[in-house]
């Protein structure tokens, strides 16, 4: 009984005390209220009646989790495990050592230690690999990523011990590492894209983003930015608060960027630009697609309303509803749908759904692309009914589905071949590019002392390719089914591999200006803004 919450625990005391008659006058009551004790009623007399011992924590789940099912596909119920993943990377930060890594071959292979965290303070580098912790065996023993993790994490002021693994080092290195709180970034790209035109990419809106973002827009305008590009692909949305704060960078002050409305259509708050934005004025472009959700629509939505930006790419994913996150006494959380939200000019763009049916849903993006709206713009259809009006030029904009942008880019369904779409999957192109900086690290960064000189320069080896196709063909006997996918293989590989060579050489800025180079959403983006 000791891991019931506090209030069921009382509950529990209550109706094990009463008798036969209480309980009758106790229904006899206000109907929602009896429902409720009928929920508590069952569940005291299936742990104190029922035949075999049951596991009440497990029961009292399955019922919150039973009775959120039947409401919209956005309230959600997670036990404490999945919780503490679910909001760490929206808290800002983290507690552990402070290394990004990767796995080749069930080893943990450093690719940066966090800048003045402390593994890089205690001397641990990029290509070390980790093989024990507290001299217990990671390495080599098909340990989850999952349960390495843990081992790696733990309270801020603990301290570790490693087993370091060292390119040209015989012995095995010891480091005992003083785990600290490690912060977790939003902004995975910020960079010229082009003379005068900048590119910040987030991945989710959290805590931090907005700062995050900030510092961007001010690093990009020393180096000359007059235009903007925001990429929101594959952003599936975070904190609304952050969605706002960042929309006040672009907005003119008091222009209205969301409002909530929850039970009986009772406001639940509006948000407005607060002014003084660092970019009220220069071009703006958001790339958006069937991924971006939640917050990445808030923001959009905001920018195309106003008619301050031009959006492009495919229509979002169409998540207008607003999550309260509920914490429960055990570290469980219920994020219970609340409100709904509209943009400025009274959309609520959530889509569709049938209470219930959370796997009809969940296939929305799989039907999209089957009826061809994600290749064809001609295939999206809108009732008039949800019909609204832009602010200040009078375009026409939809609710009900998603932001619909402004410039459809359909969905390059030929740019990566199938056979480069397995290699990819299966981690042969990862682990061959670990593999080569593994043994080139020390020569690459002699020779690129900069990104510009490796971007300019720098060429996949021939050699590269051919050991990915030669081990995968050979482990998973996949080859190319002509010279044509052949062909276009090799093309994909290229490029990925030089950007994950430029990931683990710099960071995720670098790997993006590599990977985007023949985006098409991207490419277009720079067409409409140098126009």
């Amino acid at each position: 009984m000791k891991n019931i919450s506090k209030y069921l625990f009382l509950f529990v005391l209550f109706f094990s005390n009463l008798t036969g008659a209480g309980l009758m006058r106790l229904f006899a009551q206000d109907p929602r209220e009896q429902a409720m004790r009928k929920l508590i009623q069952s569940t005291v007399m299936i742990n104190q009646l029922y035949v075999d011992t049951v596991n009440i924590d497990r029961q009292v789940e399955d019922a919150i989790t039973g009775m959120l099912s039947k409401l919209d596909p956005h309230s959600t119920y997670t036990n404490a495990k999945d919780t503490k993943q679910l909001t760490e990377p929206l808290q800002g930060n983290f507690e552990g050592i402070g290394v990004q890594f990767n796995m080749l071959e069930d080893t943990l292979v450093v690719i940066q230690p966090v800048a003045k965290g402390p593994s890089e303070k205690v001397g641990i580098l990029a290509g070390d690999r980790i093989v024990s912790v507290n001299d217990t065996a990671i390495a080599g023993v098909k340990m989850s990523r999952e349960t390495i993790m843990s081992r790696l994490r733990g309270p801020r002021g603990t301290k570790v011990k490693l087993g370091i693994v060292r390119r040209g080092i015989s012995d095995v290195l010891t480091f005992i590492v003083k785990r600290d709180v490690i912060p977790v970034t939003s902004v995975d790209a910020a960079y010229m894209a082009a003379p005068g035109i900048g590119l910040i990419r987030f991945s989710n809106f959290a805590a931090t983003t907005h700062d995050e973002v900030v510092k961007a827009l001010k690093d990009l305008r020393k180096q000359g930015m007059q235009s903007l590009i925001i990429d929101l692909q594959g952003n599936g949305g975070g904190y609304l608060g952050a969605a706002a704060e960042i929309a006040s960078e672009f907005l003119e002050k008091e222009a209205l960027i969301v409002y909530t409305r929850g039970r009986g259509d009772v406001s639940l708050g509006d948000y407005r630009a607060r002014g003084g934005g660092l970019f009220t004025n220069g071009r703006l472009v958001v790339l958006v697609d069937e991924h971006s959700a939640s917050a990445s629509e808030i923001l959009s939505g905001a920018i195309q309303d106003h008619d301050r930006g031009t959006i492009i790419g495919r229509r979002t994913f169409g998540k207008g509803l607003v999550q309260r996150p509920i914490e429960l006494g055990d570290g469980s959380m219920i994020r219970l749908t609340i409100a709904r939200y509209y943009t400025p000019s009274g959309r609520c763009i959530q889509r569709p759904y049938e209470k219930g049916d959370a796997k009809t849903y969940a296939r929305d993006v799989i039907d999209r692309y089957n009826r061809g709206e994600l290749t064809n713009a001609d295939s999206i259809h809108f009732p008039d009914s949800l019909r609204y009006k832009t602010l200040k030029e009078q375009r026409t904009v939809y609710g009900g589905g998603g932001i619909m942008p402004d410039i459809f880019v359909p969905l390059d369904t030929t740019r990566y071949s199938r056979l480069y779409r397995e290699l990819s999957a299966r981690s042969y192109i990862n682990n061959a590019s670990l593999r080569y900086m593994d043994k080139h690290r020390k020569t690459l960064q002699k020779d690129y002392r900069d990104f510009e000189s490796f971007r300019s320069q720098f060429t996949v080896p021939q050699s590269m390719l051919d050991e990915v196709l030669v081990e995968a063909e050979k482990k998973d006997s996949l080859k190319a089914r002509d010279e044509a996918e052949l062909e276009r293989t090799l093309q994909n590989m290229r490029l990925a591999l030089k950007g994950l060579i430029a990931r683990d050489l710099w960071d995720l800025s670098e790997y993006f200006q590599i990977i985007y180079a023949d985006d098409p959403v991207i490419l277009k983006a720079l067409e409409v803004l140098s126009q």
